[in-house]
């Protein structure tokens, strides 16, 4: 696909997802993770007007000197930024000014496009619109928080699904102890995290064929898995008690019955469809209480080719940490994931969020311990 096509997909996408929004839809921020719609959809927009346009566009004006406060995430070396507890309070700039302000960047990003890009510069708006897509994920999974947590659990779209398989059997794949592989390969785009590809040693291990259940939990809940210290680790036993946890996020018990929120609005929990909202001490008391665990990245990634992945990003075992050899790039870009590389866990795969094609097997996504809006899930090892 030649790199216009590509960039006009993309940007069309996040307004696509954000169509069925109401105008207040947009500016609600519940928790300090999730960000109000408008922002995301200022910010990607940011980043093409400040890595690929200001730089390379000859005579390019910025549309509001004011927006590289307003939508700067994480960037210390581009300027100072709103932080990120008050995106919420961004009453202006309005929703129609954002949307102004995408169309206005966009006829930009045309006329640059239209001319002879260098290999360096089609790289750049490669990985900008890979950045966009991260956040479409973010938008989807946002949007579902803010909704799922008004008191009228309201639907995103009242028909609104993905495509999930029903699960009823398990077994495990047995993977023999030795050398492989790990991390990118080839000439598609990868992120600066999943380089240098290299070898390491594996155990002999197993790895089950298919995720955790909604059933399957809802008997480690039943089995008083979240009143048992002895599954957890200290750390996820201290959240589990200050924050009264007993169900995983949008697990509502109702009458009896157990419900979670999901686009659709209210609906009785699928027992045989994957497991998702939990954080990565839940993943890992869970497992104790079968008396297995979860994989690590490497056994993940090693075992992938026979896997049915992509349903929902999958806890691992390990911490996230640079590979051998990698390098921040120079710049502003050398921001986007080594200085991330503490206190995060890994997480393998993809969810039914994740937008097409940009899933692979080296994707390494990574969040803290207790975080749990994301379609996040389990895979045990053994």
């Amino acid at each position: 696909m030649e790199l216009k096509q590509a960039f006009d997909i993309v940007r069309q996408r996040s307004v696509s997802i954000c169509a069925p929004l109401q105008t207040e839809d947009y500016v609600v921020q519940p928790v300090v993770d999730v960000s109000p719609p408008k922002w995301h959809l200022g910010h990607t927009t940011w980043f093409f007007e400040t890595f690929v346009l200001q730089p390379n566009l000859k005579d390019y004006k910025v549309f509001n000197p004011e927006y590289n406060f307003v939508f700067n995430s994480y960037y210390e070396s581009v300027g100072a930024r709103v932080i990120r507890t008050d995106r919420g309070n961004l009453s202006r700039p309005g929703v129609a000014d954002v949307y102004k302000y995408r169309t206005y960047v966009d006829e930009q990003m045309t006329l640059l496009l239209a001319q002879d890009i260098s290999p360096e510069l089609h790289a750049l708006i490669t990985l900008g619109l890979n950045h966009e897509e991260q956040h479409q994920e973010l938008l989807i999974t946002d949007i579902k928080y803010i909704l799922g947590h008004n008191p009228l659990f309201p639907a995103y779209q009242e028909d609104y699904s993905f495509k999930e398989r029903s699960i009823t059997s398990s077994d495990f794949i047995r993977m023999l102890a030795g050398i492989y592989e790990i991390g990118h390969t080839g000439n598609g785009f990868c992120f600066d995290n999943e380089l240098n590809r290299h070898k390491v040693y594996l155990e002999e291990y197993s790895i089950s064929n298919v995720l955790v259940t909604n059933k399957e939990y809802l008997e480690f809940m039943q089995a008083g898995g979240y009143t048992d210290f002895r599954h957890w680790h200290a750390e996820g036993w201290d959240w589990v008690k200050t924050n009264q946890v007993r169900s995983p996020l949008y697990w509502h018990e109702v009458d009896g019955q157990w419900m979670n929120y999901t686009l659709k609005g209210l609906q009785l929990i699928a027992p045989n469809q994957p497991l998702a909202h939990i954080s990565y001490y839940e993943a890992a008391a869970y497992a104790s209480w079968k008396g297995l665990r979860l994989p690590t990245e490497n056994e993940w990634e090693a075992a992938a080719p026979q896997l049915a992945w992509g349903e929902r990003w999958e806890w691992t075992e390990s911490a996230y940490l640079p590979y051998p050899g990698f390098v921040k790039a120079p710049g502003a870009i050398g921001e986007y994931n080594g200085k991330f590389m503490v206190s995060q866990m890994v997480l393998r795969g993809g969810s039914v969020a994740t937008p097409p094609g940009h899933s692979r097997i080296t994707y390494r996504n990574f969040f803290h311990p207790p975080l749990r809006w994301q379609y996040t899930g389990i895979r045990l090892a053994k």
